[in-house]
């Protein structure tokens, strides 16, 4: 969230902002940052409730204060249909490797693990399935013979900074067209 803030700040992202962060986590760290920069937060508390009501109210906030984009930053639910319908194609999602390898859960893990030489990250449109849509941007990450979970995580968290501000750029310029899973910059 704060890449996006810096990246519309120095004009990488022209003519944004951010008019909103929500999160489902009342203590996330991402919430006192925002406001520190003058940005508006909303906390919803998700225990207890169905995924779709949660959703429902995350909509109704988002629509409130007019959105055209959705970025998830460290938003570790899953979304419901409803909500991946309802805002279809304006959704985007960071994930640290190069989809469609490694989805889910602790990426940089699996990456290690299964003793790929590259990894990296992805920003996609989000659909109604786990780490699936429609690739924007990709940004590949060497595996170091030495590398570690956290040494791993941080290169490749250099390169999302980088790739979200651009993809979040591209969507907004409207320069592009979906052609099935494939996005064509235009």
């Amino acid at each position: 969230m704060l890449a996006l803030a810096d990246a519309i700040g120095d004009g990488r992202i022209p003519d944004a902002e951010i008019a909103l962060v929500i999160s489902n986590i009342s203590d996330a760290a991402g919430l006192a940052l925002a406001r520190a920069r003058g940005i508006e937060t909303v906390v919803l508390n998700h225990k207890g409730k169905p995924r779709e009501e949660h959703d429902r109210a995350m909509a109704a906030e988002l629509q409130r204060v007019g959105v055209d984009l959705i970025c998830l930053a460290g938003y570790m639910r899953l979304l419901s249909p409803w909500f991946t319908r309802n805002f279809s194609q304006r959704i985007l999602n960071i994930h640290p490797s190069l989809l469609p390898s490694f989805p889910g859960l602790d990426a940089q893990r699996q990456a290690l693990a299964y003793g790929v030489k590259f990894t990296g990250c992805t920003v996609h449109l989000v659909d109604e399935e786990l780490d699936h849509g429609p690739i924007i941007k990709q940004a590949v990450v060497p595996v170091l013979p030495d590398d570690t979970e956290a040494t791993l995580s941080a290169r490749i968290l250099a390169e999302e900074h980088k790739v979200y501000a651009e993809a979040v750029a591209l969507l907004l310029s409207g320069r592009y067209q979906i052609e099935g899973r494939r996005i064509i910059e235009s």
